[in-house]
């Protein structure tokens, strides 16, 4: 089913738009949620609150991509489920570590969510289509090195002879390489 006639469900208030909605991108949804949480059954428990939750917004949202709409949902109810879990400890996840590599990064730059959002467009616009898919793995979907570089290499297919040219290190390095780049970029986008 397509993504529009899954939202005119939504809008027609049919039960059916969740059952879609879970064929269609249950698997996307949890695999963010588990790249947050590291827990099957809390991962299970977030895209079930998705779920709920794009039931509760649409309508009146109508939203123009349906499966970014659903991973920016799911993003955020995993986040708000590891910010609780982990209140008090710290977790093996990778949340942390890309916390740490982004915390610098807009802090003095940007004021509004706004500009931040149309600060990152910018930057992703300027990006080749690999470093932008690094990027948004790394830093939207939570991946580990190894991870991005198996999805990378499926997609696409990044192979010379038979033999992988790319190793987690140097999706990794891209990545970090990335960070430095916002951060100059913000700044320039900040004076003008």
């Amino acid at each position: 089913m397509d993504d529009q006639a899954i939202i005119d469900l939504y809008w027609g208030r049919w039960e059916w738009a969740i059952e879609a909605t879970a064929q269609k991108y249950g698997g996307c949804c949890h695999t963010i949620a588990y790249n947050i949480l590291h827990s099957r059954e809390d991962a299970d428990e977030c895209v079930n609150d998705t779920y709920m939750k794009a039931w509760q917004a649409i309508p009146p949202t109508r939203p123009a991509r349906l499966a970014g709409y659903l991973a920016k949902l799911v993003r955020n109810v995993s986040l708000n489920m590891y910010e609780k879990a982990n209140a008090k400890k710290r977790g093996a996840g990778q949340v942390p570590l890309i916390v740490s590599e982004l915390e610098h990064c807009l802090a003095s730059s940007v004021v509004t969510d706004s500009e931040i959002v149309e600060l990152l467009n910018e930057f992703l616009a300027r990006l080749s289509q690999e470093a932008r898919q690094i990027f948004m793995g790394r830093y939207f979907h939570f991946q580990s090195s190894e991870l991005l570089t198996t999805y990378l290499l499926r997609d696409l297919k990044w192979e010379l002879l038979g033999k992988t040219v790319l190793r987690p290190a140097t999706v990794m390095g891209q990545a970090r390489r990335a960070v430095p780049a916002l951060r100059c970029f913000g700044r320039r986008g900040a004076t003008g």
